[in-house]
């Protein structure tokens, strides 16, 4: 009896392998919609804590020089730039004798006590501001208002000459200035948005210059001026004044953006305008 034999066929057709190529196709297409949106999630929320992170140190390290502006010190020449003069201490000055008393009646003595310690006896050419108040007469921007130290200690100031026609503080203070470099400006340069969604402006910190007759320092004067944060799509300040209230309040708005994400930080910066 003759017996046949069959061969079973291995492999698979080509009709097989396109199918197979097919379903794994759609199945890598849809993995990588799966995965592409996290990511993406992930990277838009990292940018945007980049720009809330850079906004918002900017704007903490502006209130933190702020606070130490000379009462009714803070000036503008326009939305894009604050200026203001820093003290480096205060004190009470004695008003009545025993002791060197600081007086008023034409021009200011220039050997005065200071009652209670200062943190560091001023340097030789700092300033020495008692009420300023910010208006023809009684503005420390005006070189006859501010005293110049010529000698000093902890409880002990000597100035090389009188204030001329000072006002006398009701609270008896006086403030310190650097004498070489009191003054600080805050300036947005270059604020709008390109074409790829990104700010084209910084927001620059100026410092370590003299005091000037004009508001703001100007960056063609200060090009190596340190940025606070770049990316700035647009930012003003707004500074709201006044002896009476005793305060002044300086409004932030600060935007930042990239590749169309953007951040605005809006602040209300308080300042003490008590002299």
């Amino acid at each position: 009896m003759n017996k046949i034999f069959s061969r079973q066929q291995l492999g698979f057709s080509l009709i097989e392998a396109i199918i197979v190529i097919l379903i794994t196709g759609i199945l890598a297409v849809v993995a990588a919609n799966f995965i592409n949106r996290p990511i993406q999630q992930y990277l838009d929320v990292e940018r945007r804590a980049a720009l809330s992170d850079g906004a918002h140190s900017a704007i903490r390290r502006m209130s933190r020089d702020l606070h130490l502006a000379l009462p009714n010190s803070v000036r503008q020449s326009d939305a894009n730039c604050v200026e203001f003069l820093m003290t480096k201490d205060g004190g009470r000055y004695r008003s009545a004798p025993p002791g060197d008393v600081l007086t008023f009646e034409n021009a200011s003595s220039t050997q005065f006590d200071v009652i209670g310690p200062l943190r560091a006896a001023p340097q030789a050419g700092d300033f020495i501001v008692v009420y300023n108040l910010g208006i023809a007469g009684a503005n420390a921007y005006e070189a006859s208002y501010r005293g110049v130290v010529a000698a000093a200690s902890t409880t002990s100031i000597q100035l090389g000459s009188a204030i001329q026609n000072p006002l006398e503080s009701p609270a008896n203070r006086f403030f310190v200035l650097s004498g070489t470099a009191p003054a600080v400006s805050f300036v947005c340069d270059g604020a709008n948005t390109d074409a790829q969604g990104n700010g084209t402006g910084r927001l620059y910190r100026i410092s370590n210059y003299p005091i000037s007759p004009t508001s703001c320092a100007d960056l063609v004067t200060y090009p190596n001026a340190p940025v606070l944060v770049d990316n700035v799509a647009s930012c003003s300040f707004n500074y709201a004044n006044g002896v009476v209230e005793r305060s002044g309040v300086l409004s932030i708005r600060l935007t930042t953006k990239t590749a169309h994400e953007s951040v605005t930080i809006y602040q209300d910066v308080n300042i003490n305008n008590v002299p």
